[in-house]
């Protein structure tokens, strides 16, 4: 039994990678390993097991590198782009941009240019389904309907990563819904990025400095 919960488990990570960080699933053994090496590397990235983490992911570098395709390279670096701003981390994805003359991806361009604030109206329908809404509420300023449509997201890391995007613009209530949310699933890297958020835009010194306990506690 053990061992068939840990198999479901891996198979469920694969999905939520796969469809929220640009991820597909694999065609031929490299491939696979690729991914499975990633799916590994962002099970670690969002508990905050960093040396596992960096570990897993050279792996799944190691294995996108045995072919001349570039497109699971740039799939992977596009996923770290993604995670690192998900949690906050300044990142421009710039191991993707070197090797961007090799690639003829609109799906991938158009998730690059999200990511770096560059999206334009025209690219919506290259996006992953998933931030389709998102976007374009988010081009229209709208950033309500544009939260509303994070939380129809089915892919928890498609949600972060939406709202990291417009993280200036989400109210406390939202940034509540994301620490729950990310509590549930023990993702410690999301739950210290939204307290951070919180505590700067919280009022009441009370309430500031129980988040800011929160927050010693949870780095310890």
């Amino acid at each position: 039994m053990k061992i068939k919960s840990i198999r479901i488990f891996t198979i469920l990570l694969s999905i939520i990678l796969f469809q929220g960080c640009s991820l597909k699933s694999p065609k031929n053994q490299w491939e696979y390993n690729s991914s499975n090496a990633f799916t590994s590397y962002t099970k670690y990235f969002l508990i905050n097991e960093n040396e596992l983490a960096n570990s897993d992911l050279q792996r799944a570098i190691k294995y996108a590198k045995q072919s001349a395709n570039l497109e699971q390279l740039a799939r992977i670096y596009l996923g770290v782009c993604a995670l690192n701003i998900s949690v906050g981390i300044e990142d421009k994805c710039s191991s993707y941009t070197k090797i961007r003359e090799f690639l003829n991806k609109k799906e991938l361009e158009s998730y690059f240019l999200m990511l770096v604030k560059k999206e334009e109206i025209e690219q919506i329908t290259y996006l992953p389904k998933q931030y389709q809404s998102f976007v374009k509420y988010k081009l229209e300023k709208r950033f309500d309907l544009a939260f509303n449509a994070i939380k129809e997201m089915q892919e928890i890391t498609s949600q972060f990563v939406a709202a990291s995007l417009i993280k200036e613009k989400v109210s406390k209530s939202d940034m509540n819904y994301l620490i729950k949310k990310a509590s549930f699933n023990g993702y410690k890297n999301f739950v210290l990025f939204w307290l951070k958020n919180l505590y700067k835009i919280e009022n009441d010194l009370e309430k500031k400095k129980k988040i800011l306990k929160k927050i010693i506690i949870l780095k310890d």
